[in-house]
């Protein structure tokens, strides 16, 4: 069973009106979208993303004329909300990474626990599998994009065990390339923290570079905050410090813009004032889920909520 994470704060955060204009980025299961539903009167509206085509089989299920889910990834969300005639909503949701069935189900590769063919694309419609991709990346480029998107300390030595055991088979199962790391680290005698599985930095790592989870976050975060109507909120919810440390800095640099002027310049604080552009309200405090929530659902665990809030003429 899929479960929301942090359903209530988000819902909350977003401060619905019955007859405003909503867009929930990440389909996924559901749970947030119908939740919404529920809070829109008749002439409120919801559109939805996912480039997921099994998340936009689910959303045919939700019968109501105020929902519209849409085959896209949420970088997009201007332009088609254009298309549809939109040019300012209420409130965005963003609900990031992979969700909990699709770790789960073992033929879609996400995951070290259930064995699968290496794919870990979120559209299996478009890109390279993870399988084809290893087949062809270099030692470097390997190792790289494991010590940037997977924070992996051993980053070097598993890009090397890839690359020697693709020289021998093909790495086509998810079980095999957890293999791979797991002896890596096995040998090395190096220790992962608490539970963590010795391949989950990696297979994280592999998964955001195939579906360019944090070009695509960079992308969307300026459109949010363009298409907000003045009290219009954005919630984000994150899930690895990656994601979470690209939402902060830009919550925080149109909140306080004035951190991004030249210090040595002689400004009074009237000149400063006319000068930065602020746009958003930070709405609270970075917020994590209870340990009742984590109990019910351990892979909330790792949760971050921010919450920004439009300003009335971007200042």
């Amino acid at each position: 069973m899929h479960l929301p994470v942090l359903l209530n704060e988000a819902i909350n955060a977003l401060a619905i009106k019955e007859d405003g204009i909503y867009v929930d980025g990440t389909f996924g299961y559901g749970g947030h979208s119908q939740s919404i539903l529920q809070h829109l009167g008749q002439r409120g509206r919801l559109v939805a993303f996912d480039k997921d085509l099994s998340a936009i089989d689910r959303a045919q299920s939700i019968n109501d004329d105020r929902f519209q889910a849409i085959h896209s990834s949420f970088a997009k969300m201007q332009e088609v909300l254009h298309e549809l005639r939109i040019e300012r909503v209420d409130g965005i949701l963003l609900d990031l990474g992979v969700s909990s069935l699709q770790i789960d189900e073992g033929a879609r590769g996400f995951s070290f626990r259930s064995n699968g063919p290496l794919d870990m694309r979120m559209n299996t419609n478009i890109g390279q599998t993870a399988e084809q991709w290893l087949q062809s990346v270099t030692e470097t480029q390997l190792e790289e994009v494991i010590r940037n998107y997977g924070e992996e300390r051993h980053a070097r030595k598993i890009a090397r065990a890839v690359v020697m055991a693709r020289a021998k088979y093909p790495i086509s199962t998810t079980f095999q390339l957890a293999e791979i790391i797991t002896e890596v680290m096995r040998t090395g005698g190096y220790q992962h923290g608490g539970k963590q599985h010795p391949a989950t930095r990696t297979f994280q790592a592999i998964r955001i570079h195939l579906n360019q989870e944090l070009e695509e976050l960079s992308l969307v975060l300026p459109q949010c905050v363009e298409l907000l109507n003045p009290k219009g909120r954005l919630v984000v919810i994150s899930f690895h410090s990656l994601e979470d440390r690209i939402v902060k800095r830009f919550m925080r640099a149109k909140a306080n813009p004035e951190g991004n002027l030249p210090r040595k310049i002689p400004l009074t604080s009237k000149e400063v004032q006319e000068l930065i552009h602020r746009e958003v309200l930070l709405i609270g405090d970075a917020l994590k889920p209870t340990s009742i929530e984590i109990a019910r659902n351990p892979r909330a665990r790792s949760a971050v909520m921010r919450v920004a809030e439009k300003l009335k003429n971007g200042r």
